[in-house]
C-alpha cells in the first residue's frame, strides 16, 4: 500500500486540469533540453538569491518559489506524503529567505 494518492482513485479537479493541460507545452519543452539544465537554473537562482542585492535576489528567489511550486503542484498526486511535506517546506523555505533578504536590507 502507497502512502500516496493514486492519479486513478481520486477525481482530478477542474483547476488541476486545466493548468496540467496549459503546462504541458512547457514541461515537454523542459524535458527536451538537456537533463542538467533544470539543475542548473536552479542553482544559478538560489546563488543570485542568496548573494545578489536585493533588488535582484528576491526576484530570483520568488521565480525559483514559483518555479517549485508549479512542478510540486504537478507532481503532487504521485508522490507520498513524505515528499509533498518536502515540497512544500522547500518553498516556504525560499520564500521565508526572501522576506529575510527583503527585512536585512
Amino acid at each position: 500500500m502507497s502512502s500516496g494518492s493514486s492519479p486513478s482513485n481520486q477525481p482530478v479537479s477542474p483547476l488541476r486540469a486545466r493548468i496540467t493541460k496549459a503546462s504541458y507545452p512547457y514541461i515537454a519543452r523542459l524535458h527536451a533540453l538537456p537533463q542538467l539544465t533544470l539543475p542548473i537554473v536552479t542553482l544559478l537562482l538560489v546563488v543570485v538569491g542568496a548573494f545578489a542585492p536585493v533588488a535582484l535576489a528576491v526576484p530570483a528567489l520568488l521565480v525559483l518559489a514559483l518555479l517549485l511550486g508549479w512542478l510540486g503542484f504537478l507532481s503532487w498526486p504521485v508522490v507520498g506524503n513524505g515528499s509533498r511535506a518536502m515540497r512544500v517546506f522547500a518553498v516556504l523555505v525560499i520564500v521565508f529567505f526572501a522576506v529575510s533578504r527583503i527585512a536585512g536590507n
